[in-house]
């Protein structure tokens, strides 16, 4: 997900998807742990999309 995706969703919604984004995260940790995935990268990525949309979220409180 792009910088500027994030930037078009809303508030509320990108908190509500930024709580999905990280129970994701953390279960595709858990399974990689247990059976290796595929493409570990995709962890990588799911990191680093909730630390770009905690971004914009934090961005958005501050600039209230």
């Amino acid at each position: 997900m792009k910088i500027k995706e994030v930037r078009e969703i809303e508030t509320k919604d990108l908190a509500e998807k930024i709580e999905a984004e990280v129970a994701k995260y953390n279960q595709m940790k858990l399974n990689h742990a247990i059976t290796p995935l595929e493409n570990p990268s995709e962890i990588k990525k799911a990191r680093r999309d909730i630390a770009r949309m905690k971004t914009v979220l934090r961005e958005r409180e501050l600039n209230k």
